[in-house]
């Protein structure tokens, strides 16, 4: 037996399990607010403290599992849950369901478990599709909340939690069992503040976070708001609220598998571009307030972009965090669980005060613009960043002037070929390396074809910093904008010295 290829199956039903019993109290709150008073803020509290709970966990699972390996993580996790669900089960006040949500919060932070365990068996063109994969336990929140009210009508709500100690206990076992002893395991040298501190200096994690705070956070708002808020307002039945919330689960789950793959195969920022662009339009239907039918197109639209930047986004990561991916999964996947912790208080808030949802869904269509804006940003910075990359490494020397021939920048191969460091240069006249050895007939030759062709080529001699001259092949060419203005010239020379000495 493969042990290895079985993780990827273990841990993605293992994440489904965490998730079912991650919604467990919003999946069941029809049911338990008949038998316990709670008002709409408290309702609200009680539904969003095991989303905050899930969500911060997630940094310290993800070291964890790099520490421990996702074999015990998940085998513990799902022991230790066994307590606050029985605690659940058992509540009969506002404060039981507060003080056991907060506990099976953690639940949800196993999902910093695979992302951090599963990138290390497979190659970095798989990432996107492989974390997608995973990304399918978010399916667990639909089999909660369509299948916990139909076992509820049959045996109470009480029981129904119990029935998830059964659960958890398998999955331990399995995982116990099945798990891979002798998982790769990455080297911490540092400790969980540490790595946060080091990592957190990334521009781009927060990017990334502010980017998964909109869509996971979409996903995970929208999955417990929505029974409550379609019995209430839509006077839907319970298991009807329940199926229609499954089926927004299922669409916004089916897509992460197919969002990471996309991902594998195109740029995801153009992905991301496309993602917060229907989170911008579906917001701002919803925040019109409009029938059942619209109103379900506008939660589908949002279930079919969440999911699809939920696994556009988790291939970005080991792409710009190889040596601490574990603490980024954590950090990422938690501003995630927390776009769905705010949402619902601030709906809740907004609804008291105006009566309707429009101002909240107006505003997620504001946050999406920003983020649809920022990710175009990023998508050009990383384009410039290669095109500098690609310049710093050439083995040729290259110095760029503004339009009066100041030098601008230069890079490395400059300084190895001339002597003169970028500081020496910058500011200075490309004559800081004249040799003397051509006449002023040959400059005005020289600009001259600039001017009418827009490049010059040929053979030169210049002088290094050390005095040493020597001959060169140098390309200059004039670098225009739009309106066919020249901003910039550059040059590219190599030395050909030592070859044209062996001709000779």
């Amino acid at each position: 037996m493969n042990i290895r290829k079985l993780q990827l199956p273990i841990q993605t039903v293992s994440l489904i399990t965490g998730f079912m019993t991650w919604v467990i109290i919003s999946s069941l709150m029809p049911f338990i607010k008949e038998d316990i008073h709670l008002t709409a803020t408290q309702l609200t509290w009680v539904t969003a403290v095991p989303v905050l709970m899930g969500s911060i966990m997630r940094i310290p699972f993800g070291y964890w599992t790099n520490v421990i390996g996702a074999r015990k993580m998940f085998a513990f996790s799902f022991v230790l849950l066994l307590i606050p669900l029985y605690w659940v089960s058992q509540a009969d006040s506002f404060w039981d369901l507060i003080i056991g949500g907060f506990f099976l919060g953690t639940s949800g932070a196993v999902f910093s478990v695979g992302v951090t365990s599963l990138p290390k068996y497979y190659g970095k063109e798989k990432h996107g599709f492989v974390n997608g994969i995973y990304g399918v336990g978010n399916i667990g929140t639909a089999f909660s909340t369509f299948g916990a009210p139909l076992l509820a009508t049959q045996i109470g709500w009480s029981k129904t939690i119990l029935a998830y100690g059964i659960l958890l206990i398998g999955m331990a076992a399995l995982n116990f069992t099945l798990g891979d002893r002798k998982e790769p395991q990455a080297k911490v040298r540092t400790s969980l503040v540490k790595q946060v501190k080091e990592v957190s200096r990334n521009q781009k994690l927060w990017l990334l976070c502010l980017f998964y705070f909109i869509t996971f956070g979409s996903f995970v708002a929208f999955t417990v708001y929505l029974p409550n808020f379609l019995v209430t307002n839509f006077h839907l039945s319970k298991v009807d609220a329940g199926l229609r919330t499954a089926g927004f689960i299922a669409l916004a789950t089916a897509m992460r598998p197919i969002g990471g793959k996309l991902g594998d195969i195109m740029n995801p920022y153009k992905l991301l571009m496309l993602v917060f662009a229907g989170l911008t339009a579906s917001a701002v239907l919803l925040s019109f307030a409009p029938t059942l039918g619209l109103y379900s197109v506008g939660c589908l639209t949002v279930a079919f972009c969440a999911g699809t930047g939920n696994g556009a986004i988790f291939k970005l990561v080991p792409l710009h965090f190889t040596k601490q991916a574990g603490i980024a999964n954590g950090i990422i996947s938690a501003m995630g669980g927390l776009g769905g912790f705010f949402p619902p208080l601030m709906l809740t808030l907004l609804f008291k005060a105006t009566g309707h949802y429009a101002i909240g869904f107006m505003a997620l269509s504001e946050v999406a613009l920003a983020s649809l804006i920022l990710v175009i940003w990023m998508f050009y910075q990383e384009k410039l960043g290669l095109s500098a990359s690609i310049i710093e490494n050439t083995v040729e020397g290259i110095m760029v002037t503004n339009e009066k021939g100041t030098i601008t920048s230069v890079n490395a191969s400059f300084t190895k070929l001339t002597g003169y460091t970028a500081a020496e240069v910058i500011g200075k006249k490309p004559s800081v390396l004249k040799s003397g050895k051509q006449s002023r007939e040959f400059y005005n030759d020289m600009w001259e074809n600039i001017r009418e062709h827009g490049y010059w080529q040929g053979e030169i001699w210049n002088r290094k910093k050390n005095g040493e001259i020597y001959l060169e092949w140098l390309t200059i060419s004039a670098v225009k904008n739009d309106a066919g203005e020249v901003t910039n010239y550059s040059g590219m020379f190599s030395d050909i010295t030592a070859s044209r000495a062996k001709l000779a």
